[in-house]
C-alpha cells in the first residue's frame, strides 16, 4: 500500500495527497506535517517496513469539505485520491486513483466560498509585447479573455478581478511585473506553467475541442491572439486539475478593455468601490450602500458592474430606463424581489452537478429556486424597457427540471447519497420493494409461516434463522409426515429436521438484500436524475444571469427610491453640472440627513479645472470624491444622489488622494505621490476625470508649490492634456492661476469663525480661501494650548515669509515646448537649494539657539540628504542616533 501511495506522490509532487483509506483521507511524510500543523490534527505515524515509521495524520471522509477549504485558505493545493472500487470486492491492494486536484482558484466548495464574490483563476502571458489575460470561475462557469499591450493595463486587469490563483507562462517574468509582490500584498496563489501548456497550436485544439467549433473565429477570437493562448493553457490546467469534462464552461467571452471606464487600482481603491481604504470593509463602501440584493448570484453581478462602468451612452440608458420603470411600479418591484429572496445560488450549484458532486439537499434547493422562475417571469410580461424585455427573453421557467426533482427527490433527504432515503414512494417500482421488503420482511416471514401451516397441516411449524442457512422452516419428527415433495431438506437434528422452498429463498433475497440493493439503487437513480439537469446546463445558466440581472436592477431601483436618488441626464459633449450632489456613502454614515449637499460644474472649456482651497477636515476630499461616485454611478446606469445631474461621460477616473509610506519597497510618502501623479498625466485624456488632492506636499513647500503649479499648467492646456479636473490644494497661491489660464476657476470651502474658534460649514462657494485655519484645526484636534499658543505666536512672526506675492509675480507657461531652466518661482536662483528658508526671510526675533562646540549627532543629522533617504532607513538611522545618545 506505501507503494501505491509513493507511486501517486510522485505525480503529484506539488500537492498534499489526500489518500483515502477507509474511513479517512490519510496524509504521510511531509505532507502530513504539513497538513497536521495548518489542519491542528494529531501527527501519529506508521509502520512502512525496515524498522521505520512515516508520520501520518488524517481526517474523517464525510469532513473532507471543511479541512480541504482550510488547506486551499493557506495556499497549498490538495489531490484528492479516492478508492475506485469497493475494498469488500477487491482482490488484493484496492485501485485508487487521484480524482481531482483542488487548488486556490478551482475550489467549489459552497460553504467556504464567499458567495458575493466570484473565485476567479486568471492565466496570464507574455508574448511578442503582448499579454494575454484569461480568467474563469468554475464555481460559476464564468470564462473571459482579454489582450492588452502594457503591463499597466495587465495590472489593472489583476487588481479588477483579485483571483484567487493566477498561472503564468515564463516568459511573463520578463515583462517587469513583480508578480511575487502583487500576489502577497493581493493575497494570490501563484502557479507556474510548463511551455507545452502555452503551445499555441495546442491551445486552439483545446478550445475548438471544448467548445465543438472547427475554427476559432466563431467564437470572436480573430483579433486576441495572445489571449487566445491564455485561454487555451487556462482551460487545459482546468482540465488537468479538475479531470472533468468542464461541461458547465459553456460560453468564452472575449472583452475589450476599453468598452468600459478604466478604473486603475489606486482609484479603486481611493474611492472605496468595494471595501474601505483602511479597514477592508464591506460596510462604508458604495458597494455596502448599493448592494440590496436578494440572490448571491445577483451580489455577484453587482460588483462587476461597479467594477466596469459603461462608456457608451446607449448601454448606460437602456439601464436607466429599467431602474426608471421598476420605479414607476414599486408593488411589482418588490413582489419581485420577494420571490428573489427565495432563489439559491443557481450559478454555483449548477457547477456542482456538473461536477457530480451535488448531493441530494442540492436538487432539493435547485427545485426550490426555480419553483419561484414562473411568477417572476409573469411579473415581466408587461415590461416595456429594452433590458427588461431581454431578461423576459432569456428566462426559462424550467419546469421539466422542477417536475423531475419533485418527482424523484424526497423534499427532506439526507446529504449522503449512499445511505438511502434519496428517492420518494411511487417513482420506481423497485425501490419501492426493496424498501418495503426492508421494513415489512418479518410480516411477510409471519404470513408464508400461516400459510405454510395451514397448507400442510404441520401445527408447530416455525420459519427460523441462522447464519449458515438463513431462513428456513422447522418441522418436529411427529410431523415429518406432512412435509410436501417440494421442500428441500437442509439439515437433520435429533427431534427435528429443516427445510427451505422457493418462496422462502426469495423472500430471504429480497428481505437480506433488500437494503444494500436499496441504497445502490436509490444512487443510480439520484445519479440519473443529476445527470438529466446537467444536460440542461446552458438553459439554466441563461436563466441565472438573467435572475441575476433582475434582482440587480431591483436592487438599484430600491436604492435609488429609499435613497431619494434622481435619474442623472447623460451626455458626450463632456459636461459635468450636478446639482446639490451629495457622497453617498457619508450621507448614509450621518444621522438626520445632515449632510450638506454641494453643486459641481466641469465642463472641456472655461470650467475645466476647479482649484479648491479650504482648511483640512472641511469637507474637500469629501466633496471630490462626491463628485467621482456620482459620475461613476450614472455611467453603472444607477440613479444618483442629487438634485439634478448631467453627466458627461468620462472614458476613466482618475484619483491621488491622502499620502502613505510604501515600506516595503522603501519609497517615500513623496515618491509615491509623484508615481501615482506620473501615471495620472501620461495615461489621462481629455475625456478624463481627475481627483488630485494635495499634490506636492509630501516635498518642500518651494518645490511642492512649483510641482503643483505645473502640473494644474500641463492639465489645463487641450494640447497636453485638457482634462476636467478637482485639484484640492493648501497652496493658496494657486489661487493665482485663475485669470491667468481661462479654464482655471477657484472654490473654497465656507468657514465661520467665532472668535478663536471655527466653525466647517462643508459648503463649497465661489473663490479661494485666503487661510487654511490649521491652528484652529490641531485645536479642534486636541493639541495641547501651551503648543497652540505657540504656534500662534511663530505664526504673525512667519507672515512676512509668505510667498503668496511672488506667485503674483510668476508667467503660465501656455505654450508646450522644450525644458524651460531656471523657471522656479524664486528671485535669487543661484541661492536657492532645493527648500524655501521662511525663516531667513521672517522677523530676524525668531531665534535658533546655537549648538555649543561639535556634537558628531548633530553632524550626521546635518550631514543627510533629506530628499534621497527612504522612510525605512530614515527609521534605522533614527535608533542608530538614539542608541549613540544613550551612550553618552
Amino acid at each position: 500500500m506505501m507503494q501505491q501511495y509513493m507511486d501517486t506522490k510522485a505525480k503529484y509532487k506539488d500537492c498534499i495527497l489526500m489518500y483515502r483509506l477507509g474511513d479517512f483521507y490519510e496524509m504521510f511524510f511531509d505532507d502530513a506535517i504539513t497538513a497536521s500543523k495548518v489542519l491542528e490534527i494529531t501527527l501519529t505515524g506508521k509502520d512502512c517496513g525496515q524498522e521505520e515509521r512515516a508520520p501520518m495524520c488524517g481526517v474523517p471522509y464525510h469532513a473532507l469539505d471543511t479541512y480541504l477549504s482550510k488547506l486551499i485558505e493557506h495556499g497549498y493545493k490538495a489531490a484528492i485520491c479516492e478508492q475506485m472500487e469497493d475494498p469488500k470486492k477487491a482482490k488484493g491492494l484496492v485501485k485508487r486513483e487521484v480524482t481531482r486536484i483542488v487548488t486556490p482558484g478551482t475550489n467549489l466548495n459552497m460553504q467556504a466560498l464567499d458567495e458575493s464574490k466570484n473565485n476567479y483563476l486568471m492565466c496570464l502571458v507574455y508574448m511578442d509585447d503582448h499579454y494575454g489575460v484569461a480568467t474563469a470561475d468554475v464555481s460559476t462557469g464564468d470564462f473571459y479573455l482579454t489582450e492588452v499591450d502594457s503591463t499597466k493595463k495587465v495590472y489593472d486587469e489583476i487588481t479588477k478581478y483579485t483571483p484567487a490563483e493566477i498561472i503564468y507562462n515564463d516568459y511573463f517574468l520578463m515583462c517587469g511585473i513583480d508578480l511575487t509582490d502583487i500576489a502577497e500584498r493581493l493575497n494570490i496563489s501563484l502557479s507556474p506553467l510548463e511551455s507545452w501548456y502555452t503551445d499555441d497550436e495546442q491551445c486552439s485544439r483545446k478550445l475548438k475541442e471544448h467548445f465543438h467549433v472547427s475554427s476559432l473565429d466563431g467564437l470572436g477570437l480573430k483579433d486576441y491572439p495572445t489571449g487566445t493562448i491564455a485561454a487555451g493553457a487556462l482551460l487545459q490546467y482546468l482540465y488537468e486539475t479538475q479531470k472533468n469534462a468542464l461541461t458547465h464552461l459553456t460560453t468564452l467571452t472575449p472583452y475589450q478593455t476599453d468598452k468600459y471606464m478604466v478604473i486603475d487600482s489606486s482609484t479603486r481603491r481611493n474611492l472605496e468601490l468595494l471595501e474601505t481604504l483602511r479597514e477592508k470593509q464591506k460596510r462604508g463602501s458604495l458597494l455596502w450602500v448599493l448592494d440590496k440584493t436578494k440572490t448571491a448570484m445577483g451580489a455577484r453581478l453587482l460588483r462587476n458592474y461597479i467594477e466596469q462602468p459603461f462608456i457608451e451612452k446607449k448601454a448606460i440608458e437602456r439601464r436607466l430606463d429599467s431602474l426608471e420603470e421598476l420605479n414607476q411600479d414599486v408593488i411589482t418591484r418588490e413582489e419581485l424581489r420577494e420571490y428573489l429572496d427565495s432563489i439559491y445560488d443557481l450559478e454555483r450549484l449548477m457547477s456542482r452537478v456538473s461536477y457530480r458532486s451535488a448531493n441530494p439537499r442540492d436538487l432539493v434547493s435547485f427545485k426550490t429556486s426555480i419553483a419561484m422562475i414562473p411568477p417572476v417571469k409573469y411579473l415581466l410580461r408587461n415590461m416595456k424597457s429594452e433590458d427588461l424585455k431581454e431578461i423576459y427573453g432569456s428566462m426559462d421557467t424550467l419546469e421539466d427540471v422542477c417536475k423531475l426533482i419533485d418527482e424523484a427527490i424526497e423534499e427532506d433527504p439526507p446529504i449522503s447519497i449512499k445511505e438511502g432515503g434519496i428517492i420518494k414512494d411511487g417513482y420506481n417500482a423497485d425501490v419501492d420493494k426493496y424498501r418495503h421488503a426492508k421494513t415489512e420482511g418479518k410480516q411477510w416471514l409471519a404470513e408464508l409461516e400461516q400459510k405454510e401451516r395451514e397448507a400442510t397441516g404441520i401445527k408447530n411449524l416455525r420459519i427460523k434463522f441462522n447464519k449458515v442457512f438463513g431462513y428456513y422452516l422447522e418441522v418436529t419428527n411427529s410431523y415429518k409426515d406432512l412435509v410436501p415433495e417440494g421442500w428441500t431438506r437442509k439439515q437433520t437434528l435429533a427431534n427435528a429436521e429443516r427445510y427451505i422452498t422457493p418462496e422462502l429463498k426469495e423472500l430471504e433475497d429480497m428481505i437480506l438484500g433488500a437494503e444494500d440493493k436499496l441504497f445502490s439503487l436509490e444512487y443510480d437513480l439520484f445519479a440519473d436524475a443529476r445527470d438529466k439537469i446537467a444536460a440542461e446546463v446552458k438553459r439554466i445558466q441563461r436563466t441565472a444571469k438573467a435572475l441575476a440581472k433582475i434582482d440587480v436592477y431591483a436592487s438599484l431601483a430600491y436604492v435609488s427610491e429609499r435613497n431619494r436618488y434622481i435619474r442623472p441626464k447623460i451626455n458626450t459633449k463632456g459636461r459635468i453640472h450636478i446639482k446639490e450632489g451629495r457622497h453617498p456613502v457619508v450621507e448614509k454614515m450621518i444621522p438626520n440627513d445632515a449632510f450638506i449637499a454641494n453643486d459641481t460644474y466641469l465642463d472641456g472649456e472655461e470650467h475645466r479645472i476647479s482649484i479648491i482651497t479650504g482648511p483640512n477636515m472641511a469637507g474637500k476630499s469629501t466633496y471630490m470624491r462626491q463628485t467621482a461616485l456620482i459620475v461613476l454611478m450614472a455611467q453603472i446606469g444607477c440613479f444618483v444622489p442629487a438634485a439634478s445631474a448631467d453627466i458627461g461621460i468620462v472614458d476613466r477616473i482618475f484619483t491621488r488622494v491622502g499620502a502613505s509610506d510604501d515600506l516595503a519597497s522603501g519609497q517615500s510618502t513623496f515618491m509615491v505621490e509623484m508615481t501615482e501623479v506620473a501615471n495620472i498625466l501620461r495615461n489621462a485624456t481629455k475625456d478624463s476625470l481627475l481627483i488630485l488632492d494635495e499634490i506636492g506636499r509630501g516635498t518642500s513647500t518651494f518645490d511642492g508649490l512649483s510641482i503643483a503649479w505645473a502640473v494644474v499648467e500641463h492639465i489645463s492646456n487641450p494640447r497636453l492634456l485638457g482634462a476636467k479636473t478637482l485639484f484640492a490644494t493648501h497652496y493658496h497661491e494657486l489661487t493665482e492661476l485663475e485669470g491667468k489660464l481661462d479654464s482655471v476657476n477657484n472654490y473654497c470651502i465656507a468657514v465661520k469663525e467665532q472668535g478663536d474658534d471655527i466653525i466647517f460649514l462643508r459648503k463649497i462657494i465661489k473663490g479661494g480661501a485666503d487661510r487654511s485655519y490649521g491652528i484652529q484645526v490641531a485645536k479642534l484636534a486636541g493639541i495641547p494650548d501651551a503648543v497652540i499658543q505657540r504656534a500662534k505666536e511663530i505664526a504673525e512672526q512667519l507672515t512676512d515669509a509668505d510667498i503668496t506675492t511672488k506667485a503674483k509675480e510668476i508667467q503660465v507657461d501656455t505654450h508646450p515646448g522644450p525644458v524651460k531652466k531656471n523657471v522656479h518661482p524664486s528671485k535669487n536662483h543661484d541661492s536657492y537649494d532645493g527648500q524655501l528658508s521662511l525663516f531667513d526671510q521672517a522677523d530676524n526675533s525668531i531665534t535658533i539657539p546655537p549648538v555649543p562646540g561639535k556634537d558628531p549627532v548633530v553632524e550626521k543629522i546635518g550631514e543627510l540628504d533629506l530628499g534621497r533617504i527612504t522612510p525605512i532607513e530614515a527609521l534605522n538611522l533614527l535608533y542608530q542616533l538614539q542608541d549613540d545618545i544613550r551612550k553618552r
